[in-house]
């Protein structure tokens, strides 16, 4: 029970895709304008990175070597795309914020990363529980920074004014907002772990 838990604090903690291991930046800046996006996508990833681990889990003893990554990016995909459709049907709004960023989790290298160095190794449970531990760490990653981006350049707070909005910085909404904003939460998160 104990391993089981330490392969789901791995990803929250010591292997944090954003913060330790620097992975998938594009959907990490781009995204992360307002706490809800930066939440929605993190869960999105989450569902597919999840659902794909147990499934190559289980596929891994029947794919041949030389094409076993072009199936796990098909496994992906597949998620992804029943991922994109319940967004169309039942968040559309989310849906059309997150925009082209959806389907570009197919070639998102935490999601195919993890297929390749866990899911591709280990069970099935083991692999859910990896997919669990690197969603919840991308999602938190990302709805943290979201949170900084959208109470420093709107004033807001999931949609709700905390600062006036005279107060706000356009610049942390925009492109180098994000950098800004990810270089001071990765330099505090290494901080953090040395002094640990």
């Amino acid at each position: 029970m104990k391993n089981k838990v330490g392969i789901i604090l791995n990803g929250l903690i010591k292997e944090n895709p954003t913060f330790v291991l620097v992975l998938g930046m594009c959907p990490t800046l781009a995204t992360t304008t307002s706490a809800i996006n930066g939440i929605g996508m993190g869960l999105a990833t989450a569902f597919v990175l999840i659902f794909s681990n147990m499934v190559i889990s289980l596929i891994k003893n029947l794919v041949p070597d030389n094409v076993r990554i072009p199936s796990f990016i098909v496994v992906i995909a597949t998620f992804v795309t029943i991922l994109e459709l319940v967004m169309q049907a039942y968040l559309p709004a989310l849906h059309e914020s997150l925009g082209l960023f959806i389907p570009l989790i197919v070639v998102n290298c935490i999601v195919l990363g993890r297929a390749e160095a866990f899911a591709s190794k280990n069970s099935v449970l083991d692999s859910a529980l990896d997919g669990i531990g690197m969603g919840l760490g991308f999602t938190f990653a990302l709805g943290l920074l979201g949170m900084i981006r959208e109470l420093l350049g709107a004033g807001t707070l999931f949609g709700l004014q905390i600062i006036p909005e005279d107060y706000g910085m356009l610049m942390f909404i925009l492109a180098p907002g994000a950098f800004v904003s990810l270089a001071y939460l990765i330099a505090i998160v290494n901080r953090i772990r040395k002094v640990s």
